[in-house]
């Protein structure tokens, strides 16, 4: 019996089609691309982390031609802003609205003077008021001419006239408030009035600062840090109404907020740096206070990554500065540098908070803040697909990455090849030839039914019947050129400026013929040798990571031969080859376990390299060489050379050594069956 359901009727979706605005995510199929792109860059001797780098600093344009800036150029624009307030401002004048307010505080206590003595008309109170007004003004006459000294003296001044006394202790809370805000922003919101138990509060609540403190530096576990932290906000919380839930980010925040004080202390000249330090000690007039505070800074500095909260600048502007405005511009100046170290992380993949964004938005701009969502969103997208991976150090080539790079290192060079030249093409579908894999997969439609019947069978013992196993086959349909299973990198051009272009198509076609084992030949072997002063074995997967070293010289091709041959010894295959890729003749030898480097090459660097091919020709191992260039020593060599060991030799531009190299490797294949 069938159970029949009333068809549903499902609506035709509907698209719109657009613009591109800004506000679209434009990445999709364009990773690809920019992927490409630092691709292409490492074909042409950079190294991936460099390439990527250069491709986040410079930005790029897209398809439909919308330019997008890169990193330095925001870095750019960061430091312009910085310099206008450099070249604006100057700190020559900090004190200077300090003093003009203790001088109008001093101006109305000489008045208010004059004035209590005009109002008494008694001639005796007179007489005894001229004594106590003429005491006063020689304290005046007396007070330090700087203001620390002088505010410090005034605090146990009696003043004869109320409304200089209340602009004075006005003056004294302003400066009070301002230095509080330095070391615990929006504190001062709670401290209103700095009254003498204001002062015992915060004294003590530093002290119990400190302890925190003091636990960090000495290794206290993070969980009874967290528990002491929270036990603090219970009992000082009031006074921090916006502190984060963590002790780590707490003292992020407190760094950066005291910060604020060190950069200006750093940029004041020695004798103002003084002058500032004594001020806030008279001001104060709370020595332990003064002491539970440097004791904060000193211990914040140690616990900073750079060894100094704040940093030097050098103003030579000429627009004056007071104190509170001075703190300000501290405080622009601090956020340029916050948001430069966010924009260089951006370099190691880290991501930008909502809060930093909006500092980059009303610095910068709408259009850097979409530029640098670009770029995050592309370094996103990119290790979304497995191409790149983020670690401590920055964006690393992943090994799927790695393989995409090989497989279009492949697909240029098969792009190159003419069928009518090489009688090679791809196709689309597989064919049956070729080498066995050990593996197997599940049957999908389209293959070829080639069944594994062990491993069906044993699907069906373990009740997953209708789960088909089909052996892997790699297929000979795409005839690709040639490099036997031992290529010999290349080595630098001795005495002269190593050719980069050589090195670019050496790299390219280790990157393609690494491929192309890997997907259509698993069963052979690649080992890759790079050659200068000496031979060194080079992994496949940090090709990617190579780049040109112009400070080393010679082509020590003995030491490569040998090592390659050593190589070869160990692998159980019967055809072995080596593949020479270079642009110079042996100008190197091993003599006494050290390299020797002579141009013009000498007769012993060429009797050593010759005997290294009597060697691998003694163990069947054959030598084909591509060399990038010619000339009469290098001729010479390769003539020996192909004598001894019966191999081929070709000459041939770098840009057409991919196109020799991969159809030879799969010619020789070919044979070989």
């Amino acid at each position: 019996m069938v159970d029949e359901q009333p068809l549903t009727r499902v609506a035709p979706r509907r698209h719109r089609f657009s613009g591109w605005d800004g506000t679209q995510d434009p990445l999709g199929d364009e990773a690809d691309a920019l992927f490409d792109r630092l691709s292409e860059d490492v074909f042409h001797g950079w190294d991936f982390e460099t390439a990527l780098r250069r491709l986040l600093s410079q930005g790029w344009r897209d398809r439909q031609g919308n330019r997008f800036n890169g990193l330095e150029e925001m870095m750019e624009r960061l430091r312009r802003r910085r310099q206008q307030q450099l070249e604006r401002y100057n700190l020559d004048s900090v004190f200077k609205d300090i003093e003009e307010k203790l001088d109008a505080v001093l101006r109305q206590e000489r008045s208010g003077i004059d004035e209590r003595l005009e109002s008494v008309r008694d001639e005796a109170a007179r007489r005894i008021l001229e004594r106590v007004a003429a005491k006063r003004r020689e304290q005046l006459d007396s007070l330090p001419p700087d203001a620390a000294g002088a505010i410090h003296e005034l605090q146990g001044y009696e003043f004869m006239d109320q409304r200089a006394e209340q602009a004075f202790q006005r003056l004294l809370e302003e400066i009070k408030q301002g230095v509080v805000d330095t070391y615990f922003k929006e504190m001062t919101q709670q401290l209103e009035q700095m009254s003498g138990q204001d002062m015992a509060m915060l004294r003590a609540m530093v002290a119990d600062l400190n302890a925190l403190v003091r636990q960090k530096l000495e290794g206290v576990p993070e969980t009874q840090l967290q528990h002491n932290y929270e036990q603090f906000l219970k009992k000082w919380g009031q006074l921090f109404p916006n502190a984060p839930p963590t002790f780590d980010e707490f003292l992020e925040q407190l760094s950066r907020q005291m910060a604020r004080m060190d950069s200006l202390m750093q940029s004041l000249s020695p004798e103002m740096r003084r002058q500032l330090a004594e001020l806030a000690v008279a001001t104060f007039g709370d020595p332990e206070l003064q002491a539970q505070l440097a004791e904060l800074m000193g211990g914040l500095e140690l616990l900073s990554d750079r060894g100094r909260l704040g940093q030097h600048y050098s103003f030579f502007g000429g627009e004056q500065l007071p104190l509170d405005e001075a703190m300000r511009v501290m405080d622009r100046l601090q956020s340029i540098e916050d948001l430069e170290r966010a924009v260089r992380g951006v370099y190691r993949g880290e991501q930008l908070d909502d809060s930093t964004r909006e500092a980059l938005t009303e610095l910068l701009g709408d259009d850097s803040a979409r530029d640098l969502d670009r770029l995050q969103r592309m370094t996103e997208e990119l290790e979304r697909r497995g191409l790149v991976e983020a670690d401590a150090e920055g964006m690393r080539l992943s090994a799927r990455g790695m393989r995409r790079i090989g497989q279009k290192a492949l697909g240029d060079l098969f792009a190159r090849l003419r069928r009518d030249r090489f009688g090679d093409h791809e196709v689309s579908r597989r064919g049956q030839g070729g080498e066995r894999a050990e593996e197997t997969k599940a049957y999908e439609f389209g293959d070829v039914f080639d069944l594994d019947v062990r491993e069906t069978l044993m699907n069906a013992v373990h009740r997953e019947a209708g789960v088909e196993r089909v052996e892997r086959v790699t297929s000979r349909g795409a005839a690709p050129p040639a490099i036997p299973e031992e290529p010999v990198g290349r080595g630098p051009r001795d005495g002269r400026t190593r050719s980069t272009r050589s090195v670019a198509a050496a790299k390219k076609v280790a990157l393609a013929l690494d491929s192309l084992i890997r997907s259509s030949y698993p069963r052979d072997s690649l080992h890759i040798i790079g050659f200068s002063d000496l031979a060194r074995e080079i992994s496949p997967s940090a090709l990617p990571h190579l780049s040109v070293n112009e400070y080393v010289y010679g082509t020590n091709m003995q030491h490569g031969l040998m090592l390659a041959r050593r190589l070869l010894a160990r692998d159980p295959g019967e055809n072995k080859q080596i593949i020479i890729v270079s642009d110079g003749e042996p100008t190197a030898h091993i003599e006494n376990g050290r390299p020797v480097f002579f141009y013009p090459p000498l007769p012993e660097t060429f009797q050593k390299t010759l005997l290294e091919v009597k060697r691998c020709t003694r163990e069947h191992i054959v030598i084909n060489t591509f060399m990038l260039e010619s000339n009469h020593h290098l001729v010479q060599f390769v003539n020996h050379m192909t004598r001894l060991n019966r191999g081929r030799t070709f000459f041939i531009s770098p840009d057409r050594l991919g196109d020799y190299v991969l159809v030879d490797y799969v010619s020789s294949k070919r044979r070989a069956a």
